[in-house]
């Protein structure tokens, strides 16, 4: 049991430092002549993901478990999707009448690609490398540069006022401090996870999903519950899909730095669960945002019903990994 108080603590850290460093990010944003795309699509979608890169880094350097890897990412990926899922469900009126913006839903398509990407090596059970890096690993650099792109066609103004009194240069050497924080316990939370995973007699997949994929993701939970209270789902949509993509890339830098063969193939059948039900939420998430996109600020009891059966159908994606995964 100790190992679950000091996976709760460590938790907690990785929840607070990203949500200082997000706000670290927005005063930066504020202070900066940099474009409102790059701060949002790509900065804080990279730092609120800090904690799936250094755990999956942890992952294969020091616990040599490429499993984990796996189960953190399409882990955190699927709950991040079960956000929206249950702001669709929760909050259908709130959503019926928000402005979504269309590079999200270029971003849900890329993601169902690099789903089925990742489904590849689990069917086939093989790699294919170039100078010692997996095909598909550039395959998902590539398509997170094609997001990236996408993204900075939904450029936006800061919102706001500047009401800091820091400087400039006092608001990174925070950001800097929070970061390497977030590091030390994302380092921390990986080793806590695979003790777990073991004292409970889980897979390594399982594990990675349940403890990494989860705890991972707190910050794009606490997150989104905040834009969701203030009704702006744009923004929660491009902090769930934008985390997700930039998610994918992380299998790519652990698959450089592990040496122990591929960190694509996996016996464990909880990765297929993973992908499978990952390619059905995304497809949920996509039908969401593309029927928001063509009806707008519509409102009527047809279409909140329609929101509510995908997000409910996106929670059951992740309801049914679970019980599959623990199924004897």
């Amino acid at each position: 049991m100790m190992w679950v108080f000091i996976y709760a603590a460590l938790a907690v850290c990785v929840v607070f430092f990203s949500i200082k460093l997000a706000n670290y990010v927005d005063l930066i944003d504020k202070k900066t002549d940099l474009s409102g795309a790059f701060i949002g699509g790509v900065i804080l979608a990279a730092v609120t993901s800090l904690p799936e890169l250094f755990t999956s880094i942890s992952a294969v350097l020091f616990v040599k478990q490429p499993d984990l890897v796996m189960g953190n990412i399409l882990g955190s990926n699927l709950f991040n999707m079960c956000i929206f899922g249950g702001a669709a469900l929760i909050a259908a009126k709130s959503l019926c009448k928000s402005t979504i913006g269309s590079s999200h839903f270029k971003t849900t398509v890329i993601t169902f690609i690099m789903f089925a990407i990742m489904m590849l090596p689990v069917v086939f059970k093989k790699d294919y490398t170039v100078v010692g890096i997996s095909v598909y690993s550039i395959i998902l650099l590539v398509l997170y540069a094609c997001s990236i792109k996408f993204m900075a066609g939904d450029s936006a103004e800061s919102e706001g006022e500047d009401t800091s009194d820091l400087t400039l240069k006092q608001i990174i050497i925070r950001f800097v401090i929070m970061a390497v924080l977030l590091v030390t316990a994302s380092i921390f939370i990986t080793i806590a996870a695979d003790h777990l995973s073991e004292e409970f007699n889980l897979g390594k997949t399982v594990g990675g999903a349940l403890f990494l994929g989860v705890a991972t993701s707190l910050p794009e939970l606490t997150s989104s519950i905040a834009l969701i209270r203030k009704g702006n789902f744009n923004a929660c949509a491009g902090n769930v899909m934008g985390s997700g993509v930039f998610n994918f890339c992380i299998i790519s830098v652990a698959d450089i730095l592990y040496r122990g063969g591929s960190v694509y193939i996996s016996n464990d059948k909880s990765s297929s669960y993973l992908n499978i039900f990952g390619l059905v939420a995304t497809t949920a998430v996509g039908a969401i945002l593309l029927m928001k996109m063509r009806k707008k600020d519509t409102e009527n009891a047809g279409l909140k019903l329609f929101y509510r059966i995908g997000g409910l159908a996106i929670l059951a994606c992740y309801g049914a990994f679970l019980f599959l995964s623990n199924a004897k």
